[in-house]
């Protein structure tokens, strides 16, 4: 992960999926790892392990495929 997609990730991504997780307060494990990566992402040096990276690319997708809108095909004559 780039320091930019890093920026670009705790920047604007992160703040909603910690407002949805804490929101929900029912994964004790996954409340923990929000609230940690939002404390270390403050850090100018920090930068996530591989296994955190991996752990934050799976949760961003998962929240990216609960809020996709539902598409409708408009056929064209």
């Amino acid at each position: 992960m780039t320091e930019t997609e890093l920026d670009m990730i705790l920047t604007f991504r992160w703040p909603r999926v910690v407002r949805r997780v804490m929101g929900a307060g029912d994964d004790p494990k996954l409340m923990g790892f929000v609230r940690s990566i939002s404390r270390n992402g403050r850090r100018k040096t920090w930068h996530p392990s591989p296994k955190q990276e991996a752990w934050m690319h799976a949760i961003l997708s998962d929240f990216d495929a609960e809020h996709e809108p539902d598409l409708e095909v408009i056929e064209r004559e």
